[in-house]
Parts: structure tokens; sequence; C-alpha cells
């Protein structure tokens, strides 16, 4: 696959704080990689960084394997992008900002702007001056501007930032439209759920450093359903669902993996009861990304 992204020990400081420490990621044509982390891990910094709006302390960054800087037109040309909070020109109107970008880009599309308005259903604010849009629909006109010229790259920070559930429904079909279309997606956000929806791949970032990366396959697996039981002697418990053949594990309770657990859990009660360790509980558990989130970051602050 052709690397779009490549950033090799990438780091930021800011006098003795250090916003990217060693970032070291790969983003490969086709992928959606949501880049997820707290307000203040350094998805912003890095997502400057990308771009060129700042220079790294250390280590380099490429685009479409050309080195990142100011003067790269052939690949800015090819590059959407929405950092931090939406930019516009506030005296003008939605269309007349979208103009702007259009002539930017030296687009030669004249039904670009058109499109991209009708795309972020932005139809009835077309003539609206940005001072006097809400939050949502500045967003909106942030993310028309970035989709404009059909990029083959999208960096994108926080955005469904504002945007209402629909919207935020809106953007995704959108983002997973381009993609099979043959775009790549790099997105920050600390929306995990929309990140889960998202995403072929993950990168969890926190205090600046690259804590693990998770494919989409893998991700799925760590969220399949188990069964957790609690019995008064777990131990044994455990041993005589081993020898019915059964996949189980030892943590806060006794975790029963497969289907067949989670859709039969009477058959399950039933073995326990008969080998006289009946359950106390049965619940179905189903593991989240918030929740590996939260205890990574959390064994990371320990």
């Amino acid at each position: 696959m052709s690397e779009v992204i490549k950033t090799q020990n990438l780091t930021k400081k800011f006098g003795k704080v250090t916003a990217v420490d060693r970032l070291s990621i790969t983003l490969n044509k086709g992928e959606i990689y949501g880049f997820l982390g707290l307000n203040g891990a350094g998805k912003t910094t890095t997502i400057r960084m990308l771009l060129g709006m700042i220079n790294p302390t250390e280590g380099v960054v490429s685009i479409f394997g050309e080195p990142v800087s100011p003067s790269s037109n052939s690949v800015w040309s090819r590059v959407g992008y929405l950092v931090e909070r939406p930019s516009a020109y506030p005296e003008l109107t939605v269309r007349e900002n979208l103009e702007v970008t259009y002539r930017l880009h030296l687009m030669n599309d004249q039904q670009a702007v058109d499109s991209v308005i009708k795309k972020l259903g932005l139809t009835e604010f077309s003539d609206r001056r940005a001072q006097a849009l809400s939050t949502g629909n500045l967003q909106r006109l942030g993310l028309a501007k970035a989709f404009i010229n059909n990029p083959d790259l999208l960096i994108l920070d926080e955005p469904s930032n504002g945007l209402d559930p629909a919207g935020i429904v809106e953007v995704r079909e959108m983002l997973l439209s381009i993609v099979k279309e043959g775009s790549t997606v790099f997105m920050s956000s600390h929306i995990l759920s929309e990140v889960n929806r998202l995403a072929t791949r993950i990168g969890i970032i926190h205090e600046g450093r690259l804590l693990e990366e998770i494919d989409a396959i893998d991700l799925e697996i760590r969220s399949r359903k188990t069964l957790v039981i609690q019995t008064r002697d777990n131990e044994a418990a455990l041993k005589c669902l081993e020898s019915a053949g059964l996949d189980v594990s030892l943590k806060d309770g006794i975790t029963v993996h497969g289907q067949d657990a989670v859709d039969y859990p009477d058959r399950i009660a039933s073995i326990l009861v008969s080998a006289g360790h009946p359950p106390m509980s049965l619940r179905v558990e189903q593991p989240d990304l918030e929740a590996h989130f939260l205890q990574l970051v959390e064994s990371r602050e320990m």
C-alpha cells in the first residue's frame, strides 16, 4: 500500500513543555486513521506539524512521500483540512468564503461551490454572512472548505465539534464515501464512539506520546461480548468450566468467551449447578473503546 502520511520521531517542544514526543506513525492510502486523545494530549499540535503550520523541534514528516514544507504546492493541492476552530472571513457570506477557497485551490470546476454547499447542508445559509452562522453551521462551512477540492487526503481536527446528532451522521457518511472513492482520512477526536464507528486504525496519544495503535479488526475482537459469572468459589467453578471444554479466564469474576456462552447462558448455569457451584450472578458484558482508552490512560498515569 502507498504511504500517504509518515512521521518519524516527530517531536515538538514549547520551552520546557514537550507537546508531542517522538511520534512515529504511517498512514496508507484508503485508511481512516482515528487520532484519539484527551484535550491537551498533543493532537492539534501534531496536525499543525503535518500541515507545515509549525516546524517540529525534532523528527520528520512527509505527505505523499514528500517532506512537508510551506512550498510543497503539489502536496497541498491534494489536501483538505480543518484545524481547531473553523476559520472564515466574517463579513463574507458562506458562498463568498467558499469562492475564495475555490480560487486559492486554482480549481477549474464551475460546479464545485454549489456542490459542496449542497453536500454540507448549507443551501439555505449560502447568502448568510459567516459571522451570523451558528456554531454548527460554521463547522459545516469549515468542513465544506476542506471538501471543496475533492482531496486525496483529509486532515480533520475534531470534525464533529458543534454538530448536532444528524450532522455527525452526515459527516460520518461523507467520510466513508470519499474513502470508498480512494481518499484517505486522518482525524483527531476525543469522541470515542465516533472514532470507533469510523476508523480502520486508531492511535491513542496521551501527554504527547503514542500509547498504542489498534487495527479495526483487533478492536472488533476486543469488543466481543462475553459472559461474566460470579460464584461463591470462582476458582473451583473455573476448573469445572475448563473441564467442560469452555474458554474461560479469571479476573473480576469468571469470564466465559465465545458466542454460545453469550447466546445460551442457561447452559453454563446448568453446568455450574450440576457441579455444586451455582452462579450468584450472570451478566453479558461488551468491552468498548472508551473502557479500553480509560484503562490505558490510567495505567500510564499510575
